[in-house]
């Protein structure tokens, strides 16, 4: 197999496991692939063997990606897969996260099933953005965007249509629309419902709202989604998956809509996601449960 291997090169638990991890490829036979960005901050290249994916088109030509860091590190791997529907098995090296389907106890393990055929791919939504104004730029994202006033503590003013009808205004610090992937993410934070990762369905959280009316809300995947802002508002900022940030010019909108394809996440049988939530979540730990 030819395996791409994309990293959060901060941590010096990556740098501590890649020359194990490339040694692993090259005793099992597998083709190694590393991005740019892990190749320029290598000390001795010389001791690996690998190739180099050198633009995004690459990973069309990569049976999987291997995506070791946390769950931000799989959302960067996700955006630099893109449309091109290359399976991405995350690694997960400490603190919280929801994403990852193996561990630094695991990985080898896990690694030798995904070699041996022997796992399944999870699809998973995505949420597009487009923002209508002096940029025009359309982005996705895997967890969610984040439309905001910005820098500073100003409040911000929107109004929410799906396909032209109002469905509400907002005063508030911003608003998270999270596809069911991040429901566990910063809509969790702010009080949103979890949402089943399977599931095609957005939801909208206002963070802070300046009402005790206003609740998130969970609608359809199927009807475009479009935020606007009065006429006095300066204009406001668009973060996706809280790693890029866009700004929206006054007198602009965000239109919103599911992604026209999904990012395939590798999954394994005895993985149960009800089971990682009550790990992460900590539930039942004092009611006496069950089994």
């Amino acid at each position: 197999m030819k395996v791409a291997l994309w990293g959060n090169t901060s941590k010096p638990l990556f740098w501590e496991l890649l020359p194990k991890v490339a040694a692993w490829m090259e005793e099992k036979g597998q083709e190694l692939y590393l991005t740019t960005h892990i190749h320029k901050r290598l000390e001795d290249a010389s001791s690996y063997t690998y190739s180099i994916i050198e633009k995004a088109d690459d990973f069309s030509d990569v049976d999987f990606v291997l995506a070791m860091g946390g769950d931000g590190t799989i959302l960067s791997a996700a955006r630099g897969v893109e449309h091109r529907g290359t399976p991405i098995f995350g690694v997960h090296l400490g603190g919280l996260g929801f994403l990852a389907e193996g561990t630094v106890e695991n990985i080898y393990t896990r690694l030798e099933v995904i070699v041996a055929s022997r796992y399944s791919t999870f699809p998973r939504v995505l949420v597009e953005a487009t923002i209508e104004g002096d940029s025009g730029v359309t982005v996705t994202a895997l967890n969610d965007l984040v439309i905001d006033a910005g820098e500073g503590f100003r409040l911000m003013k929107c109004s929410l249509f799906s396909e032209g009808n109002l469905i509400t205004s907002y005063s508030a610090d911003g608003l998270i629309i999270a596809t069911p992937t991040g429901s566990t993410a910063y809509n969790l934070a702010a009080g949103g419902p979890i949402v089943a990762p399977w599931l095609s369905l957005f939801t909208i959280t206002p963070i802070c709202p300046h009402s005790l009316s206003s609740r998130p809300i969970v609608l359809p995947t199927d009807s475009d989604l479009t935020v606007t802002f009065p006429e006095d508002e300066p204009g406001a900022r668009l973060t996706v998956d809280g790693q890029l940030e866009y700004p929206v010019s006054a007198g602009g909108k965000v239109v919103v809509r599911k992604a026209d394809y999904e990012v395939n996440m590798i999954t394994f049988e005895d993985r149960d996601y009800f089971q990682t939530l009550r790990t992460k979540m900590g539930w039942g730990q004092h009611n006496g449960g069950g089994n």
